[in-house]
């Protein structure tokens, strides 16, 4: 069965609405740890939106599953990661104007640099994984550059499933399906994520070998309902739900 790694950014984006020191994002990791959660997942952007360098610094010290640090490539980013020494680091695009990672990594054009910033977290212990689109290319690009791990972009998916378009759901879950399938006969470990929730979760949990999923907008949005424990406990009972399917 999938494991669940829970993104807190969303808390520390309803923190810096009011530059407040509340609700914080740290003491939300150890909620979802007790509630079950595999992993604790956050994005330390370049224009530091939603988590801070001291937010990174704190789980650090405090998280007992797996701290996965999601970044782009550039050299600050890369600096503090290396500095900190998450569990893992996931390489995402990033650009300034977008609400969201709208996209996957494009490893295909620029494996060079991508390739060498692997290279420097691996030799530092820290596992890094590319989050790309589910495309053939993509994933023999993130083969070549040395890291053991992806994660599966699943936007495309989940917005044909919110769209109520049966053809397109299929479609996109295919694609995934494909590149989880090609992915792990070049030898990588396989996660997912992005635009996950209960309702859609399900069928992604059971691709065949996908390891840990990383969601987090839909956890904290229902977590305002149910509270954050609760929201944490439903997600991972959706997630086993997919095993006896």
């Amino acid at each position: 069965m999938a494991i669940l790694c829970v993104n807190v950014d969303h808390v520390a984006t309803l923190r810096q609405a009011r530059r407040a020191a509340e609700p914080d994002p740290v003491a939300a990791a150890l909620l979802c740890e007790s509630a079950g959660a595999s992993g604790i997942t956050v994005h330390l952007r370049e224009d530091r939106r939603h988590i801070q360098d001291r937010d990174v610094r704190l789980l650090r010290q405090v998280v007992r599953t797996t701290l996965n640090l999601e970044m782009a490539t550039v050299e600050e980013i890369v600096a503090i990661a290396l500095e900190v020494s998450p569990d893992q680091v996931t390489l995402v695009p990033e650009r300034r104007e977008e609400i969201t990672t709208e996209g996957g990594l494009d490893v295909a054009g620029r494996a060079g640099a991508i390739g060498g910033v692997v290279k420097r977290l691996q030799a530092a212990g820290i596992a890094v994984s590319l989050f790309i689109d589910p495309d053939s290319a993509q994933v023999t690009a993130s083969a070549a550059t040395g890291a053991r791990m992806i994660e599966l972009h699943t936007g495309r998916y989940c917005t044909a499933h919110e769209k109520r378009d049966p053809s397109a759901t299929r479609s996109e879950l295919a694609a995934l399906v494909k590149a989880a399938g090609q992915a792990q006969a070049l030898g990588l470990v396989v996660n997912a994520g992005h635009g996950l929730n209960l309702r859609n979760v399900e069928p992604v949990a059971a691709i065949h070998g996908v390891h840990e999923l990383n969601i987090g907008h839909s956890i904290i949005g229902r977590a305002v309902l149910v509270g954050l424990e609760r929201a944490v406990r439903e997600m991972i009972e959706a997630i086993g739900l997919a095993k006896a399917g």
